[in-house]
């Protein structure tokens, strides 16, 4: 059952994402009174560029070609390391706040790499761009997350969830403040609004959309599909670390599928969180974005005091 349980927790973001990224559209696309496509358009994204074929810059060095590969093999493995549906995988080394956050940084680096590869002009401002944010974003996701471990005494995800669980309702003051730290932080790592618009070409405003630009086919499949998935671990890790009601103590089937029913619900509700917040504002300027992660890190820092 622990196998079927691990096999369940390992293809579970892979296989969630593109819809994550159809529900928020689905919804925006209300909000602007259209019809919008279908929840599932993103899975026949994904499919109709796998089968097309790519065209590949001759200054590209071996960066740009593997890239991809490594980009999504990492959100594969952050997949694997959180807590979803069930905290019984807590002995995973791979499960530790530092690890999770550095191979999160690792794959924004090569993303970055890739970007500046082609020795494309859109690539190269991209990059710069997304370095730029990610520097400013990673200390206000650490001490957000730094929060729960205080709170819980441990550095673990899993015994993060299990511990955060058992606290009684009087200690979430400083937790929530912790979750709209994290909301900002997830919000830049997954290039939303009002950091990047996810849906825009124009040169002016785009990061993500300008890093990749000089990729076709199948590597560019993987790269949105890798952008899905952190999406998803995003929200993964905002519903289960602050909000870990539901989640399964036990390899009990019924207890895992009552889980995972939670699990799907939580996401939802944040999935109408993000499209109902970018139907809301606009795109912030760039010079303007780094005193909204400097009030993130404030939020993590007043959050921590108030738990030591």
């Amino acid at each position: 059952m622990s196998v079927l349980l691990w096999l369940i927790q390992l293809i579970l973001i892979p296989l969630l994402s593109p819809l994550c990224i159809g529900i928020v559209r689905k919804i925006k696309a209300k909000f602007q009174n259209r019809t919008g496509a279908s929840v599932l358009q993103p899975y026949r994204d994904l499919w109709k560029l796998f089968q097309k074929d790519e065209v590949i810059s001759k200054d590209a060095s071996w960066i740009f070609k593997f890239a991809p590969y490594f980009i999504y093999s990492i959100t594969v493995i952050l997949g694997a390391s959180i807590p979803i549906f069930s905290t019984i995988f807590y002995p995973n080394l791979l499960s530790d706040i530092l690890v999770v956050i550095y191979l999160i940084a690792l794959g924004t680096f090569f993303l970055a790499l890739a970007g500046m590869d082609s020795g494309s002009a859109f690539g190269g401002f991209g990059s710069s761009r997304e370095m730029t944010v990610a520097a400013l974003t990673e200390g206000g996701l650490m001490f957000s997350i730094l929060t729960l471990a205080f709170a819980a005494h441990s550095t673990n995800l899993f015994v993060i969830a299990k511990n955060i669980s058992s606290l009684s309702f009087f200690s979430f003051a400083p937790i929530i403040l912790a979750f709209g730290a994290f909301i900002i932080t997830m919000l830049s790592e997954t290039s939303r609004f009002p950091f990047d618009n996810p849906a825009t070409h124009l040169e002016l405003t785009m990061i993500h959309e300008a890093m990749i630009l000089e990729y076709s086919g199948k590597r560019l499949a993987l790269i949105e599909w890798a952008a899905a998935n952190k999406f998803l671990i995003f929200l993964s890790l905002g519903a289960n670390l602050f909000f870990p009601w539901g989640m399964s103590l036990t390899n009990c089937l019924s207890d895992t599928l009552l889980a995972l029913f939670l699990f799907a619900v939580k996401i939802l509700i944040l999935c109408v969180f993000v499209a109902v917040l970018e139907s809301s504002i606009a795109k912030f300027r760039f010079f303007r974005l780094p005193d909204l992660l400097f009030t993130s890190f404030i939020l993590s820092i007043i959050s921590i005091s108030l738990i030591i």
